[in-house]
């Protein structure tokens, strides 16, 4: 029987780990509909050579910062087989470090959405290996391990650990401020912000790619967030009815406050799943429904003044639905989880403030610390030339959609990236005017 219920907790994880993984291509799908056409390829590139440098650092460095073991041991101690192994049997923590992978992994998919259209490949590589391989264990150690004495500190302090049960502000606040940072150091996409002080306006440029990066993003949050429990006898319905009502609440809310705007009505959704995530195992479905609500308003709220107020050129608005939606959630989290609010109860309200402050200060800091760093030291932006041209001719030297850059005389990907060249030149300074 020991041996059965292993094996069930290791397809448990596996398919965990699978459907986030999938959530990967809601990631891409988002943003490729989001961005304009010129930058539709360097979405799609980013986001799968994002995944494997993340499960690379992660596997070699990451998880040991976070909990501990290193994979760098013979295979038999890997599967457990091996006398004294620190490694369960039939590999379980073998797929437990790809569920968490695919969470790491989470974080320069999130910053991708806010540097999209200007931003070079090559450094935002580097930055994702540091940033998976150091900043991000070091708080998710903190918070699921036992990393520095934080959750010891917590409970002493506030009579209960901060519970963030499937990372509203592990992987979703952390991925939005650090975005925020930068976004901060990069500066907005040429032409955005004229200087007579209007905002020129960038609307989506495929909805139907946005509503479906949306829409397998939601799917595969049912398991990020059911399978966190990470142990077949720990699964709880709860957190799928949370996650569904949280959702449901972030579409409505969006929906209204948004005034049918399709792109709202779609990061809704999100919104109101990335603030579930901290408290989906312990607040009452009605409690979920109105955090996911809140979320889906309060992701309008803060990408139209992002964008429009303060002049943020946060493309897909991850600082907005990830970095506040996921720091509201951890609030939420004690509030909703609170027995007086039929929630599970085993939650404090302090503790979840100062938890969720400390990630999002911790997140902060570090986006503008390495994104600053490499800004200063190799640069971190496309020349206006490249920018104008855009990222898929100046990257990947291949467009979308070849038919609409090809040239009379040759319809290589080659003389596309040439004709949009001189076409850059020539249009430039006219464009930034």
């Amino acid at each position: 029987m020991e041996a059965t219920r292993t094996g069930v907790d290791v397809l448990f994880v596996l398919l965990g780990a699978i459907m986030v993984l999938a959530m990967h291509a809601g990631f891409a799908f988002l943003e490729v509909g989001t961005v304009r056409k010129k930058n539709q390829v360097n979405a799609l590139v980013k986001i799968i050579t994002d995944f494997a440098m993340s499960t690379l650092a992660y596997f070699l460095i990451g998880y040991a910062i976070a909990y501990g073991p290193t994979f760098l041991v013979s295979a038999d101690q890997l599967v457990g087989k091996a006398e004294g192994a620190a490694f369960a049997a039939n590999g379980y923590d073998l797929v437990k470090f790809f569920f968490l992978a695919t969470f790491a992994a989470a974080i320069p998919a999130i910053i991708s959405g806010g540097i999209a259209e200007r931003a070079r490949f090559w450094p935002q590589l580097i930055a994702t290996t540091i940033l998976v391989a150091l900043v991000y264990p070091t708080f998710e150690g903190m918070v699921w391990g036992t990393r520095l004495g934080f959750q010891d500190f917590m409970k002493a302090t506030f009579g209960q650990p901060f519970h963030d049960f499937a990372g509203s502000v592990v992987v979703h606040a952390v991925g939005g401020w650090i975005a925020l940072g930068a976004v901060l150091m990069l500066g907005a996409r040429m032409g955005r912000y004229k200087k007579d002080g209007r905002v020129v306006a960038i609307p989506p440029s495929n909805i139907p790619f946005l509503a479906l990066g949306s829409w397998i993003l939601c799917v595969g949050w049912f398991g990020f967030n059911v399978m966190s429990a990470q142990l077949i006898d720990a699964i709880s319905g709860l957190v799928a009815m949370n996650s569904l009502m949280a959702m449901v609440g972030g579409i409505l809310v969006s929906l209204l406050v948004g005034k049918n705007d399709p792109g709202f009505v779609h990061n809704g959704a999100l919104a109101g799943l990335v603030a579930v995530c901290a408290g989906s195992d312990v607040m009452h479905p009605l409690g979920a429904l109105a955090t996911g609500g809140i979320a889906g308003g309060l992701f309008v709220a803060a990408f139209e003044l992002c964008q429009n107020k303060w002049r943020i050129d946060d493309v897909l608005g991850v600082w907005a639905l990830h970095g506040l939606c996921g720091f509201m959630g951890g609030i939420a989290c004690g509030v909703f989880g609170q027995e007086a609010l039929g929630g599970m109860g085993g939650v404090s309200l302090t503790a979840q403030i100062a938890g969720t402050v400390t990630g999002a200060a911790f997140a902060l800091v570090a986006g503008l610390a390495v994104y600053g760093g490499l800004k200063a030291s190799i640069g971190i932006r496309l020349s206006e030339e490249d920018e104008f041209m855009g990222a898929d001719l100046a990257i990947h030297h291949i467009p979308a959609y070849p038919e609409e850059f090809a040239s009379v005389h040759d319809t290589g990907p080659m003389a596309a990236r040439a004709s949009a060249k001189a076409t850059a030149s020539a249009s430039r300074s006219t464009a930034i005017g």
